[in-house]
């Protein structure tokens, strides 16, 4: 039976629902304070999906995270070629691995961390240990670090390709976008927005940090920046595992490379730090050092959804679903959070 959907939020969790729910055949309508489907020019005044780097890294993340997070993510590995193959617009996903680097001066606490991914991670997904001449034959332009791991069954997505790309799908599907609508709360079967309040079969409030405070929801402050770097070739995303400041390396087309993230508590959403700028791009530069002459032509802050235990939740209640607490995780879980709510509603 089509059902008449509401979802506030069109970050990358509002345009999988709309786009797998239109799917289905229900009449679905999404809410969100945007002008439209695209990027905003702002920093930091956009869905976190946005400004994300697209890591889809299971077996990396269980340094920080736990099961749930690995299963969510290593089920999200195999839904999102199926999604991108359904897509009218084309998106770059690859998934030809990622690489874990240390200098030798962190050779100790690499090996912790490694050791820790051995003891969490199932057998197909346990980190391989590379020479100096084989991590050089996958990356050549990384000359650096005196350690390295690959994971094998890692990858990355576009995310900014991949939003776009979801909602002209959506749009194709019959979903209604109502773009300059803020959610002011989100009731059983009700949405109420700036302009009116709608009623629905079943609403999803997917609002992120703009949850609060119906959710104990806070933001996680990340920064990054894009370097343009022609004639540096990186081909898989890349992780530093440093005592104080762990980033990650992840090519875009364009000779593009996105560097990031800081994680700080806080709900500021100015622009980059000095501390950040000085950090991160250091940190990239031991590990490439052609990116001496690399260009920085973007820089974003942004905030990430975080629960008071940094793990994911789906709440059901009548007439009303509410998914929350990506935290850092959100391209590499959201199409198994999506997944299984729609399953446990039977939809």
């Amino acid at each position: 039976m089509a059902l008449r959907i509401g979802i506030a939020g069109a970050g990358v969790l509002g345009r999988l629902l709309a786009f797998t729910l239109s799917r289905a055949g229900h009449d679905v309508h999404v809410f969100d304070p945007a002008s439209g489907p695209g990027p905003r020019a702002e920093s930091g005044s956009q869905a976190a999906g946005w400004t994300a780097a697209g890591m889809l890294s299971p077996v990396a993340e269980l340094e920080r995270a736990g099961a749930e997070v690995f299963a969510l993510g290593v089920r999200s590995c195999q839904l999102w070629p199926q999604i991108v193959q359904a897509l009218s617009e084309p998106v770059a996903l690859h998934m030809q691995g990622s690489l874990l680097l240390a200098h030798r001066s962190d050779a100790g606490a690499a090996q912790r961390v490694v050791g820790l991914l051995q003891a969490k991670a199932d057998a197909p997904y346990q980190p391989q240990s590379l020479t100096m001449d084989a991590l050089r034959a996958l990356e050549p332009s990384i000359q650096g670090p005196a350690m390295a791991w690959l994971l094998t069954n890692e990858g990355q997505i576009h995310p900014i390709q991949a939003l776009q790309a979801l909602a002209a799908q959506g749009t194709l599907q019959g979903v209604q976008w109502h773009w300059g609508s803020t959610v002011t709360a989100v009731d059983a079967g009700a949405i109420h927005a700036s302009e009116a309040q709608h009623h629905f079969d079943h609403v999803f409030d997917v609002r992120g940090v703009g949850a609060k405070p119906a959710l104990p929801v806070r933001g996680v402050r990340g920064e990054v920046f894009w370097l343009h770097a022609p004639g540096v070739p990186l081909h898989r995303p890349v992780r530093l595992l440093h005592p104080r400041h762990s980033i990650y390396m992840v090519p875009r087309p364009g000779d593009v490379i996105v560097v990031g993230a800081s994680e700080i508590e806080s709900e500021d959403r100015s622009h980059v730090s000095l501390r950040s700028t000085l950090e991160l791009l250091s940190a990239a530069h031991s590990v490439i050092p052609a990116l001496a002459e690399a260009r920085v032509v973007h820089t974003e802050t942004n905030l990430r959804p975080a629960l008071p235990d940094n793990l994911p939740a789906v709440l059901h209640s009548a007439g009303k679903t509410e998914i929350n607490g990506l935290f850092r995780h959100g391209w590499l879980i959201a199409p198994a959070l999506v997944e299984q709510a729609l399953q446990e509603l039977k939809l």
